[in-house]
């Protein structure tokens, strides 16, 4: 049996098709052309169909007997009656709200309680406060479907509206305590249930249609799943949905997951909890991960030179500029979305090369931060996996699990999240008994070299002090 997994990432399409004989796989991804002059707006049928033809591709004389959707996270749109897209999509990188969280967060007690009650913080990625944008643009929300990527290519595969609730908890809609729409979010947006699509479970699939089959070359009648976010998808995909296994993944913006039986909100908002398919995940997210590096690379060295050239010219214990990687924002830890990012503690003596090493290690740091706030509540996990873009880049690698001090597991899938798709397809078609069974076997082994360790601890603090100093608001 073969099944197809589809996903419209932040920066890129993305499909596997996949073999339940010998588990062999294809994959396909292509990035988005840039369809407004902001990055961090993305025209949904545009993605929907670049998708799909990445599909389409995969499945040419082959038979599918799953489809199955992975989408961003955080991703926001609202459709007419027909759900047709009135708005381009929100990423989560659009930080267009930053002023009305700001407002906000001064009020301790509403930050509090929308956070016990969604398992979110009040900040500019998540899209209940996009829509409060969008309400003072002048939209009626009363008189949208609100939607998201995932949901959207769902619908115009199978000619339904369904969503699911892990996909709503991540979007800051969900009540974690009741596991369905918040009712104090929903009467201050003005709207009802009756605005988003019919909340479904990750397992309850709907025919492809045969407008749906033409466009991804198969036959109607398939069973399509609908669309789980690639957060969970991720953990699901790492074969982490067991206790004590953390994810780390560091791709265009950067995450931290363990998988917990109940949802678990510290009294002081910091990590965040949302709803996964079969089990809940507590972690921390940043904004500036390899989107920084590519910045600076792209900014600084062009296409003149390779990643691979530059990192040849770092020594891991250069002297470096400290890089606060807030380019869009900050998440964890202090969830300060109107920072900016920027390099202190430079010297005549720092070149472009240590200028791209420091970006490196400040992500890392970020992330660091958001580790120290995990391990508080969770202690230290048995098994760290890492996955993303950095897994490419053998230095930054290693410097990860001298900065962590920590044994890093580096998995032979490449794409965790379509691999979490089709760990669902597997489930689906019966070839796997249930998501906690699906497990990975790392194909490289990463340890901390104690020295270093020592070193980036002493940078860390460097780090910190100004982290710290540049705390309070700043202006765009």
């Amino acid at each position: 049996m073969n099944i197809l997994a589809l996903e419209s990432s932040t920066t890129s399409a993305k499909a596997m098709l996949y073999d339940t004989s010998d588990h062999t796989y294809t994959i396909e991804a292509k990035a988005y052309p840039q369809y407004f002059g902001d990055a961090t707006l993305h025209d949904a049928e545009s993605v929907f169909l670049e998708t799909a033809t990445l599909g389409k591709k995969l499945c040419a004389g082959k038979r599918v007997d799953a489809v199955t959707l992975g989408g961003t996270w955080h991703s926001v749109l609202l459709c007419d009656a027909d759900f047709r897209p009135v708005t381009p999509v929100y990423q989560w990188s659009n930080t267009e709200p930053a002023e009305i969280c700001s407002l906000l967060r001064k009020d301790e007690q509403y930050t509090r309680g929308y956070y016990q009650r969604t398992g979110c913080m009040v900040n500019a990625i998540y899209p209940s406060f996009k829509l409060r944008m969008l309400r003072a643009h002048g939209f009626p929300l009363e008189a949208y479907f609100i939607a998201d990527q995932g949901t959207y290519n769902a619908f115009r595969l199978t000619g339904e509206k369904t969503v699911t609730a892990s996909m709503l908890s991540g979007e800051g809609f969900l009540n974690v305590n009741e596991q369905r729409l918040d009712r104090t979010v929903l009467n201050e947006l003005g709207i009802g249930e009756r605005n988003f699509a019919r909340i479904v479970a990750h397992n309850e699939s709907h025919p492809l249609t045969a407008k749906g089959a033409a466009l991804l070359g198969t036959v109607p009648g398939i069973p399509v799943l609908p669309a789980c976010p690639d957060g969970a998808l991720n953990q699901i995909g790492a074969g982490a949905l067991r206790r004590g296994i953390m994810t780390i993944s560091v791709g265009t913006s950067g995450a931290l997951r363990v998988a917990t039986p109940n949802p678990v909100l510290p009294e002081i908002p910091s990590i965040w909890c949302y709803l996964a398919p079969e089990t809940w995940l507590s972690g921390a997210a940043i904004s500036g991960c390899c989107n920084c590096v590519d910045w600076y690379k792209n900014t600084m060295f062009g296409s003149e030179i390779t990643y691979e050239q530059i990192e040849r010219e770092l020594d891991s214990e250069h002297s470096t500029p400290v890089f606060l990687p807030f380019l869009f924002g900050e998440r964890c830890p202090g969830w300060r979305d109107e920072r900016l990012g920027g390099f202190s503690a430079v010297t005549p003596l720092h070149s472009r090369y240590h200028f791209y090493h420091g970006v490196l290690e400040g992500i890392l740091f970020n992330l660091y931060q958001c580790y120290l706030a995990i391990r508080t509540i969770h202690g230290v996990p048995k098994r760290v996996k890492l996955s993303g873009g950095i897994v490419h880049s053998p230095f930054w690698l290693q410097m990860c699990a001298d900065i962590f001090g920590l044994e890093m597991e580096v998995d032979d899938a490449a794409h965790g999240s379509l691999m979490g798709a089709v760990a669902l397809g597997l489930e689906k078609l019966g070839v796997l008994g249930k998501l906690t069974d699906f497990a990975t076997e790392p194909r490289q082994t990463i340890l901390p070299n104690a020295n270093l360790s020592s070193m980036y601890e002493k940078k860390y603090e460097r780090y910190l002090y100004y982290y710290q100093s540049f705390g309070g608001e700043i202006k765009r």
